[in-house]
């Protein structure tokens, strides 16, 4: 199980995807005064602005459908189902951070940090596991045509 690359592939990009709880994604500046925006939602200061509970449920439901990916190493078929299901999510938390930053202020002075990039890497992680589960399923298709 992880001997194979794509294990090693859809474990990189779930890691990646759980680091977003624990980092920051951008600082929002309006009207001079530094916003902070996260996992958990937009704060100023202490304060809590705007609750990011879409962005946490979303996360969780893509590191958690990466590591049930990994344990159905039998069931090819439904790995690459659940990891482009992933990749549509991924590319949706992606929207979703610029609709936090850009539809939560007028006037908005945004520094993004490398934060917001992680799930398109993760993207490219899946299809590259995707495309290695393939390889795989192919392989054995073809030994059971020998047969």
């Amino acid at each position: 199980m992880i001997q194979r690359i794509q294990t090693l592939f859809i474990l990189a990009a779930g890691m990646l995807i759980g680091s977003l709880y624990l980092q920051k994604f951008a600082d929002i500046i309006v009207n001079d005064q530094l916003h902070i925006f996260n996992a958990f939602g937009i704060f100023k200061d202490e304060e809590l602005l705007f609750s990011g509970l879409p962005l946490m449920i979303l996360i969780g439901i893509i590191a958690v459908l990466h590591l049930v990916t990994i344990f159905l190493y039998k069931k090819r078929i439904l790995q690459i189902r659940i990891l482009a299901f992933t990749i549509i999510l991924m590319l949706g938390l992606f929207g979703l951070f610029f609709y936090f930053t850009y539809a939560s202020f007028e006037e908005v002075k945004v520094a993004f940090k490398v934060a917001v990039a992680l799930p398109l890497v993760c993207v490219i992680l899946d299809w590259l596991a995707i495309r290695a589960i393939g390889k795989d399923e192919a392989l054995v298709r073809s030994l059971d045509r020998i047969r």
